[in-house]
């Protein structure tokens, strides 16, 4: 009877677990439901490719602006080997540089440690994607597994602002992902 209850206990145990660590399973079209491609493009440095670039949302009309309440997400997919501290590294970089006011260092070193986490060093067909979840924040996925969830919604602003904000250094990227026109005179 013993063995039986301990047996039982064990697949109770196994079940929930398994409950509680769905969302490792689950790749980030779920975070997204109805997601369509919403445009592409690629990020190129003096003409070499870094990655391409798609952008994942459930809105139908390319060029409408972002909304708040909806996810969306940004998969990139590297062309040549990048390390972890150099995206890390760059991200905060740029970060910085978009935000309307200064970040204080305590926040910005939380961010840094929530990066260090959520990426790893990348090879030439290695995809990341980054989710943003209204009103939870970002999952970062490696491939099709979930790897990091900051559940911290001003970072994750912050963080896709990189690519999606007005001042982004690459405008037509911008203009590519979000479905519009490339912007002229550039």
């Amino acid at each position: 009877m013993a063995t039986r209850n301990d047996s039982l206990v064990r697949h109770l145990i196994c079940i929930a677990l398994m409950l509680q660590s769905a969302d490792i399973f689950a790749d980030w079209r779920e975070a997204v439901p109805n997601a369509h491609l919403l445009g592409s493009g690629d990020m190129r440095v003096f003409g070499f490719s870094v990655y391409s670039a798609q952008f994942w949302s459930p809105r139908l009309i390319a060029g409408e602006p972002l909304v708040a309440d909806a996810p969306f997400a940004l998969e990139l997919t590297y062309s040549r080997a990048i390390s972890r501290d150099d995206l890390v590294e760059a991200s905060i970089k740029e970060i910085r540089r978009l935000s309307p006011y200064g970040l204080n260092s305590e926040l910005m070193g939380r961010w840094e440690r929530e990066m260090q986490h959520a990426f790893v060093n990348v090879r030439a067909g290695d995809r990341i994607t980054g989710v943003y979840v209204p009103g939870e924040g970002v999952r970062f996925y490696f491939g099709d597994n979930l790897r990091r969830v900051v559940r911290d919604e001003a970072f994750a602003k912050a963080f896709f602002a990189i690519w999606l904000d007005p001042r982004t250094r690459n405008p037509e990227l911008r203009a590519q992902l979000l479905g519009g026109s490339k912007p002229r005179g550039r």
